[in-house]
């Protein structure tokens, strides 16, 4: 289950909030790495440090690197302070962490009786590479950073919020308020025991205006109807109804994808907002041009039983796209590769500025 090796530090390539990227030589010759600081420590060149290489073997687009899994012969110091938490629990580098809804929180007495997100907004997607786009679309014309906007991370991708660059960058820029990261992910700004006090932290802790939901790097697909990660989707809407906030469901679309099942709108998102999400959601339908627009919209009508059908104009997001702080990559396609993925993302920030208003 697990391909163990010991190298050694070389150099330290780069680094961003939370994570260090590295070269190490192992047997089989130099390789890349990368260390959460905040969970081993970090790594010096000529550090010998143990490694888990199963991603690197695999070939895993997302996660293809070798994982520090500790500094054996420099372990860090032991944590201070209060954090009841344990995320990643059971496994070897289970952690605890503060929670914004433990009772040893200052957040606590805020969150405790808190039901309502008095009508946020709460936009929902798919994959962690619509982060970004959508940002692009809420923004577009506008000021960064207004409004606030917090990202609620499942853990159906990446557990450490750590592993992405560009939700760092995009916090350092204030383009996001703010990191909240549910259920078994770690490292945000705040963490959170479920979805549900996720948002409402999101509302009541970060102050946010708008929330967005998506799972962390690395989505799970089997080719199968219910076996993607990306279900997690359906429930995030309900969560928000559920809390009186206002879903806004972004779809998955894509040109540059072949394959039937993703070509237009993904089969994710038709299962997830069409049979998951049992409360009902906006969903910005981004009026695209041609044969492949009239698909999008045709398989839009899917969703039409239970949601609100909202036609976006997509005039002038791609260059608000093209503006993008951070690069745009969705399955290893950019924004000229896959144009359609990245505009309904956008689409989704758009229409969400017009519910603000």
């Amino acid at each position: 289950m697990i391909r163990w090796r010991k190298g050694e530090v070389v150099r330290i390539r780069r680094e961003w909030p939370g994570a260090v990227e590295l070269d190490v030589t192992v047997p089989e010759g130099e390789c890349r790495a990368l260390a959460y600081p905040p969970l081993v420590g970090r790594p010096e060149p000529g550090d010998e440090v143990l490694l888990n290489t199963t991603a690197l073997a695999m070939g895993l687009g997302t996660g293809g690197y070798a994982m520090v899994v500790a500094v054996p012969n420099r372990l860090p110091q032991d944590p201070t302070g209060p954090g009841h938490l344990v995320k990643a629990r059971y496994t070897p580098l289970q952690a605890t962490v503060l929670g914004a809804d433990e009772q040893d929180s200052p957040h606590h007495d805020v969150l405790r009786e808190a039901d309502s997100l008095d009508g946020m907004p709460v936009i929902v997607a798919d994959l962690h590479s619509a982060l970004p786009p959508i940002l692009c679309g809420l923004y577009a014309g506008g000021s960064p950073g207004t409004p606030r906007v917090a990202y609620v991370m499942q853990d159906g991708g990446a557990l450490p919020a750590w592993f992405s660059m560009a939700a760092a960058r995009l916090r350092e820029l204030g383009w996001l308020a703010g990191v909240v990261t549910v259920g078994q992910a770690f490292g945000g700004d705040v963490e959170a025991v479920t979805v549900h006090t996720g948002l409402l932290a999101a509302r009541r802790v970060l102050e946010a205006d708008v929330a967005i939901v998506a799972q962390g790097p690395g989505n799970l697909g089997t080719g199968t109807r219910w076996g993607f990660s990306g279900v997690a989707a359906g429930e995030a809407v309900n969560a928000a109804a559920v809390l009186r906030g206002r879903p806004v469901a972004a779809l998955r679309v894509s040109e540059g994808d072949k394959r039937e099942r993703h070509y237009g709108i993904s089969h994710h998102s038709l299962t997830a907002y069409g049979r998951v999400a049992l409360a009902p959601a906006d969903v910005p339908v981004p009026v695209l041009p041609g044969e492949f627009g009239e698909r999008v919209k045709d398989q839009a009508e899917l969703l039409a039983v239970r949601h609100r059908l909202v036609p976006v104009p997509v005039d002038g997001l791609r260059e608000a796209l093209a503006d993008s702080p951070v690069r745009l990559s969705t399955m290893g396609r950019g924004l000229t590769e896959d144009l359609a993925y990245f505009l309904a993302s956008a689409a989704a920030g758009r229409l969400t500025t017009s519910l603000l208003s």
